[in-house]
Parts: C-alpha cells; structure tokens; sequence
C-alpha cells in the first residue's frame, strides 16, 4: 500500500490543531497538554506507585468494600457483565480494530493498523509487565502489600497494580480517538465529544472496578495514569515516525 498523509495537520492529543509557528491555540490548552504530558504522567504514576507502596495502603484498606453485593445486589449482575466489561479487550479491542482498518483501508496505508498493533503491544509490554513486576495482591486476599502476591502464587489476584481495565480505557480507546483526529476531518466539536467518551469510558472502569471490589483506589488510579502515559508515548512516536517518512520523501525529490 501507498503511505499517504493524513488529510489535514495533526491533531494534538487535546484535539487542538498547531497555531501560528507551532504554538497551540490558548492558554487552557497549554496547560492541559503540560498536565497530560509524558514527564508529567510519568512523575504521577511513579508517585502514585511509591504512595501505594506503603502511605496509601492504610487508605486502600478502610475504603474497600463490595459495594455492588452489599448496596445494590439487584444491580450487581448488570454492572458485572455489562458495565465493566466496556473497558475491556472484548470490547475496546475490536473497537480500535474496526476504526484503524477502516482509516487504513481508506487511504490505502497500513500507518493506523501499524498504531493500534503498537497500542495493544504497549498494553501488555507496559502495564502487563508493570503488574508481573510489582505483584500486588487484589482485595479477595485482604493484603494490598506490594511484592506480596504474583501470577504463579495468587493467579490472576496476584497482579492488582495498576488496573489493566483501567489504563485500557485509557489506551485502546485513546488510540481510536487518536486515530480519528489523525487521518479524518472530523469538526473540533466531535473530536471533544469523542475525547469526552474516553474520559467518560476511563471514569466507568474505574468506579465499575471499585465498586464491585475488584481493585484498591491506587490500583485504579495507576491504571489511568499508565494507560496515558503509554498513550502519549504512543502518539509521539507515531508523529515522528511521519516527521522522519516527509523528511526522506523531500529528499528523494530533490534527487
């Protein structure tokens, strides 16, 4: 396939497009991209993690309840098996799929299917790994002590932090969104409404989680922290992967 460009200047992640010498548009956007950054997201999720290593376990602990079974056991079946599992790879990954084949198939490319495969490898090469390595235990064993728990020894409770659902929210849907902004000329209006999904989605897998007594607050939090962090690493190399590919095209037509 030919690599073509995207049909209009990129996006920043917030939906914004550059300004006049390279500048996004206004204030509340520039503190939203600094906010959202990769170092920024980074520092957060090292904080969080260190927090959740021992100040914040106090916390976890007294805040944790099965709320879905103790509140509303009416519910609980609903939020189980149709609320939560929105943020999950049955769901969000054929999404992504749907969306990067499509953009693909129209502009003849396989840039947005390489995006979403590197998103899906940054889920379980960055959070995958990121549970084996610190193996905290989930609430079922009432110990929230990180380097407590394991895949071999709890299974599948044994690698809490950080929330896989939670960062999938994140991740795989931002990548689609992403991706959107990216290769259509979708107005600023429905970009905001989409980005507004992801946050909406983010913020389900996250009280969904908790409140059936899946996952400790940290764990959560982590979750969103990674799952944006690997987002904007993400979208930053997909960026200079176009920067280097319109850099070698202006030179072999000056050949």
């Amino acid at each position: 396939m030919l690599l073509q460009a995207p049909p209009a200047p990129a996006r920043a992640l917030d939906g914004t497009r550059p300004g006049p010498r390279g500048g996004r548009g206004g204030r509340p956007d520039e503190h939203l991209a600094r906010l959202t950054s990769a170092p920024a997201l980074l520092v957060g999720l090292v904080v969080v993690t260190l927090l959740a290593a021992g100040p914040l376990q106090g916390m976890d602990e007294a805040a944790h309840g099965h709320w879905a079974r103790e509140l509303t056991p009416g519910l609980q079946p609903f939020i189980q098996h149709v609320l939560d599992p929105i943020a999950g790879q049955a769901v969000c990954l054929p999404v992504l799929a749907v969306v990067a084949a499509t953009l693909s198939w129209r502009h003849r490319t396989w840039r947005p299917l390489w995006c979403a495969a590197m998103a899906e490898l940054a889920f379980y090469g960055g959070v995958g790994l990121l549970k084996v390595v610190l193996a905290r235990p989930a609430p079922t064993t009432d110990d929230a002590d990180l380097f407590d728990g394991g895949l071999r020894q709890l299974g599948w409770s044994g690698i809490s932090f950080p929330s896989g659902h939670a960062a999938e929210a994140v991740l795989i849907y931002g990548t689609a969104v992403y991706l959107v902004g990216r290769w259509t000329n979708a107005s600023a209006r429905t970009m905001s409404l989409l980005r507004l999904a992801v946050g909406l989605v983010a913020l389900n897998a996250a009280a969904v989680s908790y409140y059936l007594g899946w996952h400790w607050i940290s764990d959560l939090v982590g979750g969103l922290l990674v799952g944006g962090l690997l987002l904007r690493l993400l979208v930053e190399a997909d960026r200079r992967g176009w920067r280097w590919r319109s850099r070698r095209a202006v030179v072999a037509r000056h050949l």
